[in-house]
C-alpha cells in the first residue's frame, strides 16, 4: 500500500458513501489457484474501475501487489478493491487461499459481511477447500459460491456443482445455468440474450428453478409465500430477489454463480447479485465491545452518527508513506484531521504489548490494492486506510478519545513452524530488529522469541510459505539474514545418587575466602523440580550460610553441568561442611555449593532430558493410518483419538519437540493441506541413548 497514483487508469479520488445500506463488504475465499484474484480483476474492469484487467502470471494485478505475491504467483496477504455498481459500493476483499496465510483470511472475514467462495470448475472440491469452508462457517459468515474458470478444457459445471453440494450441503443451489451461448437466469426465466427463455430453455431450467425457489422461499420472512408457491402461484421475481438477500444473510442458503473471468461470462450477473442479494453491514452483528476496564459497553450499531468504533484488520509498511492501517469502521464515522484513541490488549504472548494511545488521523483513504485514494470520510460499515498512526497494530481498536472502547480480538491460529534467523553483520542486526518489529506489529500469526538458553532468535511461522514471505520482507527491508537449524532446549539430571565435596579456600592478604561443604545428590521423579534439604548437625555450616550454599547450587543448576543445559529433578542435601570465623562469607559458600555440585556430577552419570509436547492433530479420516504411522516414526506416543466432526478425527499424542520442528510442513504434505495441530509443553523425558552398531 502507499502509492497515490494508478498504473491501471483508475481515478485517484476514492468513493465514499454516506449510507451503510449502500455498502457491501465481500471476502473472496477459496483454495489457492481457484481464480480469486483473476475474478477480482475482471469485476473491477467490468465495473469500470480498471481500463483493463491485470494478469497474475505477469504480476500486474491490483490485489497481488506484494513482491512476494508476484514472485510466488499467489496471494500472500489480504487486499481491498472497491467498486461502484448501481450506486452500491462493493468492497472486494481478496484473501489468500494457501493454508500458511489463514491469519490473513481470518482478518478478511472480520472485515467482511459475507464471503464469496470461489472454486474452479476444473478442480473439484479437495480437503483444503472444505477446510476453508469450515473457517467461514466457524464465524457464522454468510456464503455464496462462484464456480469459475469455465473456459478451462476440463471445466464441468454440473460435476463441480454436485461436488459442492456433496461437500457443503443441500443449501448450495445455482441461480444461473451455463449453456453454450451464455447463462439461463432461473429466477427471471431469461435466456442468454436477456429475452424470455424459449420452451426448450424453460424445460432445461425447470427442475433447477423449482429447487432454487423452494430454497429461497423457505428463508422468507413471509410465511404465506411457501403456501402460495406450493399452490401453484407464480411468485413475482422482485419478491424472490428480495428474499434471496434474506436467505444469504441468514447463512443457511448458498447461491451459486457460474462465472468466467476470461470471457466475461456471468460478470454482470454477479455484480448485480453482489449489490442486490448480499447483506449490508446493517445486517451483520458487531464484535463484542467493552470499555478499557473490561466492562460491557452499551450495544453499538452500524450508525454513522453513533460513537466511533473501528478496528485495524491489517497493518503494512510502505517504503514511501510508512505504516498503513486497513480499518473496518463498525460504528460512527472516521474523519481526517481528528483525534482517535488506539487500544490494543490481549496479544502480549505474540509480542504485542498492551497499549492505549491517543493519535491524530491526518488523512483517510479508500485503498485500491496498493493505491491510496483520499476520501472525506468513512462511515460505519465501510473500509478505509489511514497512514502514520504509529501505535496502530493489527487487531487494535480505534475509538473516540472521550469514549475509548475495546473490541474483542478475533481468534488467531498459533504459529507452529520455528525458523532461527541470524544477521550477517552488526549493521544487519539493527536493520533486522527494526524490520521485525514492523512485521510482528502487522502479522499476529508471526511470533518472535529470543531463546535465552539456545541464544537463538526464533521466528514462529505458520508454514514454509509464510516463513519464505517473512524472510523475503526482511531482506527487502535491507537486512542480510541467514537461517540456521533450530536448537531445542534440553535438560540434565543425575541418573544415580552421588556425593560432592566443595572446597573454596583462598588467602591473599587481609580477609580471605573460606567455605567447605559436603552434599548428597539424588535423582527425583520426572517433573519434581529441585529440592534442597539441610541436614547439617553441630553447626559445621553456620545457619546464615545454609542459604548461601543453596544459592550456589541453584546457580550451577541454571548453568548446567556437562553440556551446559539446566539441571532438573534432583534433591540436594547439605550434610556437612566447615567455616572460618573471619574468612567465611556468603560469596564463599555460594562458590563452595557450586563446586560441590560439579564434584558430584563427575562421580555420577548425567542423563539428558528432552522436552515432550502434547499435540492434538485433527485430520480427515482418510489420512488416519498415514499420520499414525508417521507419529510412530517420530517416537510419538498416541494417547487416544476422538471424533469431533463427521469425517474428521483428532489424535492426542505425546511427541518429542525435536521431532516437531518441521511437522507443520510434513503434516500438510501427508493430508493434502487439510491437517492441523496444536502443541503445548508437557514434560521432559530421558533422551534415548544411541545404540552401538
Amino acid at each position: 500500500m502507499g502509492s497515490k497514483h494508478s498504473e491501471h487508469g483508475q481515478p485517484e479520488s476514492g468513493v465514499a458513501v454516506s449510507d451503510p445500506a449502500r455498502v457491501r463488504n465481500i471476502a473472496l475465499v477459496g483454495p489457492s489457484g481457484a481464480g480469486k484474484t483473476t475474478l477480482t480483476e475482471a469485476l473491477l474492469a467490468a465495473a469500470g474501475v480498471l481500463g483493463r484487467a491485470g494478469s497474475v502470471p505477469e504480476g500486474t494485478t491490483v490485489c497481488d501487489h506484494d513482491p512476494a505475491a508476484v514472485r510466488q504467483q499467489r496471494s500472500v496477504g489480504l487486499s481491498v478493491a472497491p467498486l461502484l455498481h448501481d450506486e452500491v459500493k462493493v468492497n472486494l476483499i481478496d484473501t489468500p487461499g494457501y493454508a500458511d496465510f489463514v491469519g490473513e483470511l481470518r482478518a478478511g472475514l472480520r472485515a467482511a459481511d459475507a464471503a464469496l467462495f470461489v472454486v474452479s470448475a476444473a478442480e473439484g472440491v479437495d480437503a483444503a477447500t472444505t477446510t476453508l469452508w469450515a473457517e467461514c462457517a466457524a464465524v457464522g459468515m454468510p456464503r455464496a459460491l462462484v464456480i469459475a474458470r469455465l473456459d478451462h478444457a476440463r471445466a464441468d459445471f454440473a460435476a463441480e456443482l454436485a461436488a459442492c453440494q456433496d461437500a457443503f450441503g443441500a443449501g448450495v443451489l445455482p441461480v444461473y445455468l451455463p449453456v453454450a451461448d451464455g447463462l439461463l437466469a432461473l429466477i427471471t426465466q431469461r435466456g442468454p440474450t436477456g429475452a424470455p427463455a424459449t420452451p426448450a430453455e424453460l424445460a432445461l431450467m425447470a427442475a433447477a428453478r423449482a429447487e432454487l425457489l423452494e430454497g429461497i422461499i423457505a428463508e422468507s420472512e413471509d410465511e404465506s409465500l411457501m403456501d402460495r408457491y406450493l399452490a401453484g402461484e407464480e411468485i413475482d421475481p422482485a419478491t424472490v430477489i428480495a428474499d434471496l438477500e434474506t436467505a444469504v444473510a441468514r447463512g443457511a442458503f448458498h447461491p451459486v454463480f457460474p462465472v468466467c473471468a476470461v470471457t466475461g461470462l456471468g460478470l454482470t450477473q454477479l455484480l448485480d447479485a453482489l449489490a442486490r442479494a448480499f447483506p449490508s453491514p446493517l445486517e451483520h452483528p458487531l464484535p463484542m465491545v467493552t470499555d478499557p476496564d473490561g466492562h460491557a459497553h452499551a450495544g453499538l450499531t452500524a450508525d454513522p452518527d453513533g460513537p466511533l468504533a473501528a478496528e485495524v484488520v491489517r497493518t503494512a509498511v510502505d517504503s514511501y508513506v510508512g505504516r498503513v492501517s486497513l480499518v473496518r469502521v463498525f460504528s460512527g464515522t472516521l474523519r481526517p484531521e481528528r483525534a482517535v484513541h488506539v487500544s490494543g490488549h490481549g496479544l502480549a504472548d505474540r509480542g504485542h504489548e498492551d497499549h492505549d494511545t491517543d493519535e491524530r488521523v491526518a488523512h483517510v483513504y479508500s485503498p485500491l490494492g496498493a493505491t491510496l485514494r483520499e476520501v472525506p470520510f468513512c462511515v460505519a460499515g465501510d473500509l478505509c486506510a489511514v497512514t502514520k498512526v504509529g501505535s496502530a497494530e493489527t487487531g487494535d481498536t480505534v475509538s473516540a478519545p472521550e469514549d475509548p472502547i475495546l473490541m474483542a480480538p478475533w481468534a488467531m491460529p498459533e504459529p507452529m513452524l520455528p525458523i532461527a534467523v541470524t544477521a550477517k553483520t552488526r549493521s544487519d542486526e539493527d536493520t533486522m530488529s527494526r524490520n521485525l518489529s514492523r512485521l510482528v506489529a502487522g502479522d499476529p500469526t508471526l511470533r518472535m522469541e529470543r531463546n535465552a538458553e539456545t541464544h537463538q532468535l526464533v521466528l514462529w511461522c505458520m508454514g514454509e510459505a509464510h516463513a519464505d514471505v517473512v524472510l523475503d520482507r526482511l531482506r527487502t527491508g535491507g537486512a542480510e539474514v541467514d537461517t540456521e537449524p533450530v536448537r531445542v532446549s534440553l535438560r540434565e539430571t543425575f541418573a544415580a545418587r552421588a556425593r560432592g565435596h566443595g572446597r573454596h579456600v583462598k588467602q591473599s592478604g587481609g580477609h580471605g575466602q573460606y567455605a567447605v561443604c559436603d552434599i548428597e545428590v539424588e535423582p527425583l521423579p520426572t517433573g519434581s523440580g529441585f529440592e534442597f534439604v539441610d541436614r547439617v548437625v553441630g553447626g559445621s555450616v553456620p545457619h546464615q550460610f545454609i542459604g548461601s550454599v543453596e544459592k550456589g547450587v541453584r546457580a550451577q543448576l541454571d548453568r548446567g553441568l556437562r553440556d551446559g543445559h539446566p539441571v532438573v529433578d534432583i534433591r540436594v542435601t547439605l550434610i556437612d561442611g566447615k567455616s572460618h570465623s573471619v574468612d567465611s562469607s556468603d560469596a564463599a559458600f555460594q562458590t563452595a555449593g557450586s563446586l560441590a555440585l560439579r564434584d558430584a556430577a563427575e562421580k555420577s552419570r548425567i542423563s539428558l532430558l528432552e522436552p515432550i509436547d502434547k499435540v492434538d492433530i485433527t485430520i480427515p479420516d482418510d489420512h488416519l493410518g498415514t499420520v499414525l504411522g508417521d507419529l510412530s516414526s517420530r517416537r510419538g506416543r498416541v494417547l487416544g483419538t476422538t471424533t469431533n466432526s463427521p469425517g474428521h478425527t483428532t489424535i492426542q499424542a505425546e511427541v518429542p519437540a525435536t521431532s516437531l520442528l518441521r511437522y507443520p510442513i510434513d503434516l500438510r504434505s501427508q493430508t493434502s493441506g487439510a491437517g492441523t495441530f496444536t502443541r503445548t509443553f508437557s514434560h521432559f523425558d530421558p533422551l534415548p541413548t544411541p545404540q552401538p552398531a
